[in-house]
């Protein structure tokens, strides 16, 4: 079970720290654009409120008395948001900075807005499937620890035989 919750704090600190990275750059662009309509920046609005409401889950999973295997439905509804996150944002790049992962030729130097776009849209597809991985590890250990309805339920070690 040490392997379980282990597994699980990897991916918490996962999660946390791609939030964190979209929120950086998201915010970032969100900044420059602040005169702008705030109807022309909604998927942005939504990427970063994901992104916090993320951040929030991370640390809050991170504690050891947090139960986090029992929270896998809020997992699951993160790594649905970051899904949609991830489409509205694929959405806006359209083809202007080529295709989405395509990524030669890019330069870091300050000014590549593409760069930073594609980031934020590679991040938020690793902290979708970080969120959906640690939903199916949740499930996986609800369903190994849970008795079912009306009924005990005891697991034998497998190498124990009934004589």
């Amino acid at each position: 079970m040490i392997l379980a919750d282990l597994f699980s704090m990897i991916l918490r600190l996962a999660e946390l720290a791609f939030g964190a990275i979209v929120a950086g750059l998201n915010g970032d662009y969100l900044h420059a654009a602040q005169h702008a309509d705030s109807w022309q920046l909604h998927r942005f609005i939504y990427a970063e409120v994901v992104a916090g409401v993320s951040i929030f889950f991370a640390v809050v999973g991170l504690f050891p008395f947090s139960g986090c295997f029992i929270h896998w439905p809020v997992d699951f509804i993160i790594s649905v948001a970051w899904f949609v996150a991830f489409g509205l944002l694929v959405d806006w790049l359209s083809g202007n900075c080529g295709y989405v992962f395509d990524w030669d030729g890019l330069a870091f130097d300050g000014s590549a807005s593409c760069a930073q776009w594609k980031a934020t849209i590679g991040f938020s597809f690793l902290s979708a499937i970080c969120w959906l991985v640690s939903a199916m590890l949740g499930i996986y250990w609800v369903h190994r620890h849970t008795a079912p309805v009306g009924g005990s339920y005891s697991r034998r070690p497998w190498y124990r035989l009934r004589i």
